[in-house]
């Protein structure tokens, strides 16, 4: 019975299992489909295939992003504050300190979320824009229509290359059997064609649009999904059912290749589709800085409080004490009492010093993060020539948390590979042919005496071309006639060019590599393949098609060639082809050492054997193969057992090794970020094989590592919980309880791997799914009671995440395969909810958007594959390598900037806040300003704003060469150790400092000094102080730059120049004239700054002020050294981290073992396509007229 046949009986399953029901041609029955949406409305059951990722549109712009920017809490509080300056008895400052720089922010970050907002409406339309040709049943014929306007149940034609805008159910295409071969780079990165197939019934019965309009057949199904690689449902028509699968779907952002044209019928479209039901949810992504700064902003709201509540309780008693004892003097109207006093001084005093919480703060650093992100978008080593591709950053506030990385997911296929296997070398007879990479200038033999020959395709090696040619080694000849025979690959003719449909990149390279020798695959039917050996061609009887399997790591093909000798071709994997030879094989050893050699240069192996086999053998071995093959029960294990009785005494020819070119210096940069204690986990949704093969090549894994394979993985998350519950959930980590002390004796290594497979994952931690706090106070809430709670209250589920995570993070590399885009973005979560660090994802596929989306950061690869990861990451990056110095570079020099920008800015801001405080404890608690109204204004956003500026754009520790060559000094991001709490309180304590000395040293010398021409008045006394502030930060922050250019130096003398014009200019006679109230320091800093004596009390305040940093600076130089820099203490560190987990594995390398190229190759099956004939051509005559165009609707 054919496979189709089998899928077209009737399913077992209930109809009432399903609840999607969607009818061919027919919108008005699919729209009667409702469910439930907002309390007691409906809305449609199926969604339209308009895709909208924008936030905004015209009327919505203004008030959400006006509510999102007043989610913020600091920009609640300076609303609060500009409110409360509106009531003229608590009004301390004018309106325009706080009002204009929080209307500047505002419309900053509205223009910046209206830009990105165009950019996706822009996509978006690109997207549903597109056209289509959908069937219209009036007429009988296709026309053409945006995707948008496509509904279920459509039936609509797709043509070669076109991309395909909806789940579709495959009806009828122009190849054999109705087979359809697609590419799925847009959705997993992957190059290779896949092939889908529609039911016999359909392929039969609707080849025409007029057959295609009459077609009223019902699809019912499961419920859109995330699985990808499952359907189950039945199409009924006709009064019959038939059972669909997944080989019967084409899902959206796949590309039809190779098939002229094919018919679908719309199943799930728009968000119902499984590749968005993949994307994930877009989350708004804050840095750690970020975090900090919210708690940070709550501390230093209560600072403010408790000042002006100080004050203001000080300002009660005071005006008691005064009504007491001076009662000849009205310190308040009658009316007021001194508690009511009080009250309105504490307002005063919270809007006086508002400043605490700087504004100006926030503005700055939206322009820093900018220019940050420019910084990455010019960086010319990360311009990709070859595709005119610079690095784009897409999300500009995350530049600094590129500085912390310490964990990076990365996928496979597209991001560390280029997905193209390159023949390299090969062992034929015992002899190594190809040039090693030790050798110098190789000479390269061109293929031109080859017409078939691929034309950029070259071999190192000529002694190999010259044997070929001679035609006289008979080893040689069955050897490439084996590559030339024994595939499943399709061929077809444009013009004169022969072109391969594989199933998987290996087959292609193997083929295509003997047809560059001359040994070139022609045709094949159903039971022949035809070959040109060096120009004569040859055609083999196929009699029997041994289909390969993950088990049997191997395939063979039995044919008899033109001399009527039956023979049998096998390739496969090294492990299992030397099993099966002649005892009396001689070439084995020098074999095996070719592919430990193979083995050693990363490149993947195959092994090549043959034997002719009398006829009287296969004469019984043909019964017992057909009595196997049509079997009811236990077939496949039937057909094993009779492909091992002719796969034995095999006669050794070889071995292939095939590079799996990798992008450029990706090992280089794996092997960086190593140096730069970043760990990178590969979740790819390949084999094991192919997985562990990659991880080798590009230096994820190494042969000093032992793989913990799945059976260890669950004795031991066994004995952590059986641990845990005996005491009585303690939750300590794996390290600690000595549960790996027991399964050490086993390992052989200390470098440890770790190796698992989706399937596994589901079946030791399920499938929950768990969500990411979004703020860092919450976070620390759930983080402890979920400590405290978990254990005692028997959670195992989530007792043996923990345990798998902390096991994983434990290993020196984790490879996790067959994995689908959900848990590609669970992995994610789990490290993240278990794990404290921070994560970034890459990957280029749409199966990798999920994934960059969970991540704190998600950067996508910009290729040929595709661009839905790079529209849902943060950056864009053409090549893997770019990490080096986007991590190692941008990122850390953005950290470092960043955090010394911030406890700079908190410093400078305390120093002239506290100011206030003191003054207070003179002027009776009256809230008077202590500097002239003017100078708060300009203070943050003039005065001292380009120096800070200047080092938040430049400054650097070392330079981007140096970062580089020592990785380690990435180290300090990952550590969070150049802004922290301590750091915070530390900027304090020298704001608090610096007021002390500013205010108390000109108190002190202006005490009691009034006479002719002495500066003891308030307008004296308020334009020292500020001088001596302003002048302190400004020397202060010559401690903080590490790199200095010209703009630093010019930037130290902008600011007190400033100063000074401004002061001149607001204190100028004409402006007191005209508005006495708004300018009341009348020629002020002028008659102050030009008496000697008035700098000798400025100099003495900033030589107060510095000393704690210079005695800081001097100690740590001097006494102690800087543990985070230092090389040998990181070293110390690394070291000890390297005591962890693994263990041994049937892949062990401990004598080099080699790895197949079947970890490449393609899904059982496809043997019986082509000994059915359903995938072959029989003849052009055959193949039906391709429709006609579509005409415009």
């Amino acid at each position: 019975m054919s496979q189709n046949q089998k899928r077209e009986i009737s399913g077992t399953g209930d109809q009432s299992d399903y609840s999607w029901e969607v009818k061919a041609n027919d919108r008005r029955f699919n729209n009667l489909f409702t469910k439930k949406s907002l309390l007691f409305f409906t809305k449609k059951k199926y969604a339209d295939n308009s895709i909208k990722t924008s936030k905004y549109n015209f009327f919505t712009f203004l008030p959400l992003t006006l509510f999102e920017q007043f989610h913020r809490a600091a920009n609640l509080y300076f609303l609060f504050v500009i409110i409360l300056q509106t009531v003229p008895a608590i009004s301390t400052m004018p309106w325009f300190a706080l009002m204009l720089p929080l209307l500047i922010l505002l419309t900053i970050r509205g223009i910046k979320d209206l830009v990105d907002d165009v950019a996706r409406h822009r996509s978006d339309n690109a997207i549903n824009n597109r056209p289509c040709e959908t069937l219209q049943e009036k007429s009988c014929s296709f026309s053409r229509e945006k995707w948008k306007d496509i509904q279920v149940g459509d039936v609509i034609c797709l043509r070669k290359d076109d991309f395909v805008p909806a789940d579709l159910l495959l009806l009828y295409t122009s190849e054999p059997a109705s087979l359809c071969y697609v590419e799925t780079a847009d959705i997993d990165g992957e190059t290779n064609l896949k092939f889908k197939q529609a039911l016999m019934v359909t392929h039969t019965r609707l080849c025409s649009p007029e057959a295609l309009a009459a077609f009223d057949g019902k699809v019912v199904c499961d419920d859109a999904n995330s699985n990808m690689h499952s359907f189950i449902g039945t199409l009924e028509w006709n009064g019959e059912k038939y059972s669909l699968d997944n080989n019967c779907m084409i899902l959206r952002g796949c590309k039809i290749r190779n098939t002229e044209y094919c018919y679908g019928m719309v199943i799930y479209a728009g968000f119902d589709s499984k590749i968005m039901k993949n994307c994930g949810k877009f989350t708004v992504k804050q840095t750690e800085l970020d975090l900090m700064m919210n708690s940070l902003m709550v501390t230093v709201f209560v600072i403010l409080i408790a000042c002006s509540l100080s004050l203001a309780i000080a300002s009660g008693f005071w005006t008691t004490w005064l009504m007491e004892k001076h009662n000849y003097i009205p310190p308040l109207r009658s009316n007021i009492t001194p508690t009511y006093s009080a009250f309105l001084t504490f307002w005063a005093y919270t809007i006086l010093m508002s400043t605490i919480v700087p504004m100006a703060m926030y503005i700055t650093l939206e322009f820093v993060h900018l220019v940050h992100s420019k910084y990455i978008n010019w960086d010319l080593h990360m311009y990709y020539v070859e595709k005119d591709m610079p690095a784009t950053v897409r999300s500009t506030n995350l530049n600094d948390l590129l500085g912390q990385v310490e964990y990076i997911f990365s996928d496979k296929t597209g991001t560390l590979t280029q997905n193209i296997m390159t023949f390299k070398k090969c062992c034929i007879s015992g002899t190594l042919y190809g040039t090693n990479k030790c050798d110098e200038n190789p000479e390269v033999y061109d293929f031109t005496w080859n017409k078939y020959a691929e034309k950029q395709f070259s071999f190192q090696d000529r002694s190999l071309v010259d044997l070929v040619c001679q035609n006289q080694d008979n080893q040689l000849k069955e050897f490439f006639r084996l590559l030339a025979i024994c595939h499943t690959v399709m061929v077809d003719k444009d013009g004169d060019e022969l072109v391969y449909k594989a199933a998987s990149p290996d087959e292609e390279a193997l083929v295509n590599t003997a047809r560059n020798f001359g040994y070139v695959f022609v045709s094949r039917t159903q039971d022949s393949i035809t070959t040109n050996e060096l120009g004569a061609e040859r055609t083999y009887q196929v009699l029997a098609l041994l289909d390969f399997s993950s088990a049997r790591k191997r395939m063979s093909v039995l044919v008899r060639d033109p001399e009527g000798t039956i023979k049998l071709y096998t390739k496969g994997a090294d492990d299992v082809i030397l099993q099966r030879l002649h005892p009396g094989c001689t070439i084995v050893e020098v074999t095996e050492q070719s592919l430990e050699i193979f083995a050693q240069e990363s490149l993947r192996t195959l092994c090549l054997a043959f034997k002719e086999v009398d006829l009287s053998v296969y004469s019984d071995w043909s019964r017992r193969y057909h009595q196997a093959s049509v079997s009811l029960q236990n077939r496949l294990q039937c057909l094993e057992m009779v492909y091992d009785e002719m796969e034995n005494d095999l006669k050794l020819l070889g071995a292939t090794a095939i590079e799996d070119k990798l992008q450029d210096s990706v090992a280089e940069t794996i092997q960086l970020l190593k140096n730069g204690n970043i760990k990178v986990w590969m979740l790819t949704g390949d084999k094991q094989e192919t997985a562990i093969n990659i991880g080798f090549s590009c230096g994820l894994l190494d042969d000093d590592m032992d793989i913990l394979n799945e059976q260890k993985i669950c004795d031991i998350l066994d004995d952590y919980q059986e641990h845990n519950n005996n005491l009585s959930g303690s939750g300590q980590d794996l390290l600690d309880n000595g549960i790996f002390r027991k399964h050490r004796s086993s390992l052989q290594h200390t470098k440890m791997a770790l190796v698992v497979t989706g399937d596994f994952m589901v079946r030791i931690l399920g499938t929950s799914n768990f969500k990411i706090e979004t703020t860092h106070f919450f976070r620390k809430l759930t983080d402890r009671f979920y400590r405290k709670a978990r254990n005692p209250c028997g959670e195992e589920a989530s007792m043996r995440e923990y345990a798998f995570v902390d096991l994983a993070t434990q290993c020196q590399a984790v490879i996790c395969c067959r994995v689908t885009p959900k848990q590609k973005a669970m992995i994610v979560q789990l490290v993240r909810k278990h794990k404290k660090v921070t994560t970034l994802a890459i990957g280029d596929g749409a199966n990798d958007v999920n994934m960059i989306k969970t991540a704190h950061i998600g950067v996508g690869i910009s290729g040929l594959e595709g661009t839905q990861a790079v529209q849902a990451s943060d950056y864009a990056l053409a090549q893997f390598s770019y990490l080096q110095r986007l991590l190692f570079i941008h990122g850390r020099w953005s950290y470092l900037r960043i955090a010394k920008f911030l406890r700079y800015f908190f410093y400078k801001n305390f120093a002239n806040v506290f100011c206030n405080v003191w003054f207070g404890c003179f002027n009776g608690f009256t809230a008077l300003r202590v500097y002239d109204s003017w100078f708060i204004a300009f203070y943050s956003v003039l005065f001292t704003a380009f120096p800070v500026l200047t080092m938040a754009l430049f400054d650097q520790d070392a330079s981007a060469e140096r970062s580089l060559q020592h990785p380690e000094l990435y180290r300090v991001g990952q550590m969070g150790a150049l802004f922290t709490y301590k750091i915070f309180a530390w900027s304090v304590v020298k704001g608090l400092i610096t007021s002390l000395a500013s205010f108390f040293v000109t108190y002190g010398a202006c005490h009691d000094t009034a006479g002719p021409g002495s500066t003891c008045d308030y307008q004296s006394f308020a334009v020292i102080t500020a001088t001596s502030v302003l002048l302190t930060v400004t020397v202060q922050i010559i401690f903080e730059m590490s790199y200095w250019t010209l703009a630093a130096g010019l930037a130290l003398v902008i600011g007190p120049a400033a100063y000074v014009i401004l002061s001149l200019l607001t204190q100028s006679s004409p402006f007191y004239t005209s508005l006495p109230t708004i300018f009341t320091f009348e020629d002020a800093t002028l008659n102050t700054l030009r008496h000697g004596f008035t700098w000798l009390m400025i100099l003495l305040a900033i030589g107060i002020s510095i000393l704690p940093s210079l005695l800081a600076s001097f100690g740590t130089s001097m006494f102690g050294n800087n543990k985070v820099h230092h090389r040998n203490s990181y070293g110390a560190r690394r070291q000890t981290a390297l005591n962890t987990v693994a263990m041994t594995t049937p892949f062990k390398r401990g004598s080099l073992s080699r790895r197949s190229s079947y970890a490449f190759s393609h899904k059982e099956g496809y043997a019986d396509l082509i000994t059915r004939g359903t995938s072959l051509r029989q003849s052009d005559a055959n193949v039906p007229e391709v429709p006609g165009e579509a005409t415009e609707e």
